[in-house]
C-alpha cells in the first residue's frame, strides 16, 4: 500500500526521519565533510545546492553508507546507523540514485525492475516468476513512472530522461521512505525536464515520500523544495526556506559569480 500524502503545511511538526549529528569525513588528513548537522522531517523535500566539490555527493555517500563517517552520527528514525552497511540502510527504507547511470544496456526496462523487486523481496528469480504479486508490483511501478509502454525496450534504447525514470522505478519497487536523488536532471534534455520534474513532484506530494535531492537546475529546485541546504567547502553554509536562502547575504557572498 502506498504511503499517504503528507500535507506540506505540517512538515515542521512531523518526526525526523533522518538526523545528522556533526558528521564528518576525513581522508588522509583532508576534511571532505566537516561537522554537518541537520534533521529531515517526514514528507519533507530538502534540496542541496553548491558548486562542484562542495561536498553534496560526498554527504549522500556518507548518509547511504558508501563512505564511513569519521565523526558524528547518522540516525534513521532515531536508530544509530552510523556504522551500518548500505544494504542495512536500504532495508530500513533508505533509497538512492546516482549521478552516473548504472543500467545494463542489454536488459529491458521490465527486467531491471524485476531484479530490483527480487532483491527487495529477498527471493530468487525463479520464485519471482511464480509470484503474481511481484509482477503486479512491477507493472504498478512502471505505470507510476510513465514507463509501462517501454517495458520491453532495452535500456540502451532509452533517452536520458527515460533512463532517469527507470532509475527511479528501480528505486521505487522497494518502496523507500527516504529517497536520495543525486542530480536526476543530469544529461536530460530540456524537453524531458518538465516530465521528470512532474514525476519527482508526484512522488513527494502525492505519495508523501521524503526526498533529499542534489541538483544544479535552480528553477527545478525552487518548484519542488520545502527547504534549501547550501554546501560550501564540505560544511553546511545555510539551511532554510528557498526564498530565505537565496536572499541570505552570506550565501550571496559565497556565490559571488555563481548562478543561484
Amino acid at each position: 500500500m502506498r504511503t499517504a500524502p503528507a500535507p506540506r503545511e505540517t512538515v515542521v511538526s512531523a518526526p525526523p526521519v533522518l538526523a545528522l549529528e556533526g558528521v564528518g569525513w576525513t581522508v588522509g588528513g583532508a576534511r571532505i565533510l566537516d561537522d554537518v548537522s541537520l534533521e529531515v522531517r517526514e514528507g519533507e523535500f530538502l534540496a542541496f545546492i553548491g558548486p562542484n566539490g562542495a561536498g553534496k555527493t560526498s554527504l549522500f555517500n556518507l548518509v547511504s553508507g558508501l563512505v564511513p563517517a569519521t565523526s558524528g552520527r547518522v540516525l534513521l528514525d532515531g536508530e544509530d546507523l552510523t556504522r551500518a552497511a548500505p544494504h542495512a540502510r536500504a532495508r530500513r527504507g533508505l533509497g538512492r540514485t546516482f549521478q552516473t547511470s548504472s543500467l545494463w544496456p542489454a536488459m529491458t526496462v521490465a527486467e531491471h525492475v524485476r531484479l530490483a523487486a527480487q532483491a527487495a523481496a529477498g527471493g530468487s528469480y525463479r520464485v519471482w516468476r511464480r509470484a503474481a504479486p511481484y509482477r503486479e508490483k512491477v507493472a504498478d511501478v512502471l505505470e507510476r513512472t510513465g514507463l509501462a509502454h517501454r517495458a520491453e525496450a532495452l535500456a540502451s534504447a532509452l533517452s536520458h530522461g527515460e533512463k532517469r525514470k527507470l532509475e527511479l522505478a528501480v528505486l521505487l519497487v522497494a518502496e523507500p521512505r527516504l529517497m536520495l536523488l543525486d542530480e536526476p536532471m543530469a544529461g536530460v534534455s530540456a524537453e524531458e525536464v518538465p516530465a521528470l520534474t512532474a514525476l519527482i513532484r508526484s512522488l513527494h506530494r502525492d505519495e508523501g515520500r521524503t526526498v533529499l535531492m542534489v541538483e544544479h537546475h535552480m528553477d527545478v529546485l525552487l518548484g519542488l523544495a520545502d527547504r534549501l541546504a547550501v554546501m560550501h567547502h564540505g560544511r553546511l553554509l545555510a539551511l532554510d526556506a528557498p526564498d530565505a536562502v537565496i536572499a541570505d547575504e552570506t550565501v550571496q557572498q559565497a556565490y559571488l559569480g555563481e548562478a543561484l
